[in-house]
């Protein structure tokens, strides 16, 4: 087994001022990347088991349907690097069909990364795994050991859609430069499509995507000295159609207090913690978007409904 990890530690530095300075905002917010604690992580692993969650299921169908093509576009002995990678479970439709030279898997989730890339390195022995640890929204160096030619960024999922179109196109610039001059990147892009098929994906009956929301409360309850009535915010989200956007707030049941660290925030009855963006485009929007940031359009593929597209860019 060749497994390697490094610890970069990004988020025990900056929670406390993350959460104090979203609090203080107007409207009050709080950045996603801190739902992925190690509980945290667990739960969005059961969102993508939810039945009015589709992006797992429409994503998946594609990359399969169209896994000799996507793979004849990669070539052999490439380096894969994945940001936010998690359960490490989608890599494993190229692992098993190609063979990439290295794997990097990237979460900022310490104990969550290790425990599943050691459980991917066990299942490919021969295969080089780089787990690092860190907080890929935020300037960062790649580990030494992975080698600048062949590099092909992996960002399925839809995680770009939590980044502002702005960040977007910071963060799609940032992986270009560190893919180098023949890098490329594979990523998932949610589509528009009808409101209620949006709303219900993030609102799902089982309430597994109030719990993931919900355990942002709990998680800052934990980790710092705080008092914080969980029972009194409930989960709500809905797609703003002119911003293109789903919208994930936390809202208050009741006037109430919340302390975190000796500051003191006042909540009125329905007022909210805005605690995610979800942008959603069209093929020629992300297009378009991509082009900004500097990459080409090399190859698109899609579902029948078109309810999801799977981009292959080029610098």
């Amino acid at each position: 087994m060749k497994f390697y990890f490094h610890n970069y530690q990004p988020e025990f530095e900056d929670l406390h001022t993350a959460v104090i300075s979203g609090l203080q905002q107007t409207p009050k917010r709080l950045h996603p990347k801190f739902f992925y604690d190690k509980e945290g992580s667990h739960i969005f692993d059961q969102i993508c088991d939810q039945p009015e969650y589709y992006v797992p299921d429409v994503e998946r169908d594609i990359c399969e349907t169209y896994a000799d093509e996507i793979i004849a576009c990669l070539g052999k002995g490439c380096h894969i690097i994945e940001p936010g990678a998690g359960s490490s479970k989608k890599i494993r439709f190229l692992l098993d069909r190609m063979q990439p030279a290295m794997y990097v898997p990237m979460d900022i989730s310490a104990e969550y990364l290790r425990a599943s890339a050691q459980n991917l390195a066990q299942d490919y022995p021969h295969l080089p795994i780089h787990a690092v640890c860190v907080d890929h929204t935020k300037p960062y160096d790649l580990p030494s050991e992975i080698p600048c030619h062949k590099r092909v960024f992996f960002y399925p999922g839809s995680s770009l859609g939590n980044f502002d179109p702005g960040d977007a196109i910071h963060f799609l610039r940032d992986i270009r430069d560190k893919a180098g001059q023949d890098g490329s990147l594979l990523i998932g892009i949610d589509t528009k499509k009808p409101v209620e098929v949006l709303n219900r994906a993030y609102n799902d009956a089982a309430g597994v995507t109030a719990d993931f929301n919900l355990n942002l409360l709990k998680r800052i309850d934990n980790e710092l000295d705080s008092e914080i009535d969980v029972a009194g915010f409930y989960h709500h989200a809905f797609y703003n159609e002119p911003e293109g956007r789903i919208e994930m707030h936390l809202f208050s049941h009741k006037e109430q207090k919340l302390r975190v660290n000796g500051s003191t925030f006042t909540f009125k009855p329905g007022e909210s913690i805005h605690t995610e963006n979800s942008y959603k485009y069209t093929v020629d929007e992300f297009k378009a978007l991509a082009q900004q940031a500097g990459w080409k359009s090399a190859q698109v593929w899609q579902d029948t409904k078109k309810y999801f597209s799977v981009h292959l860019l080029r610098r």
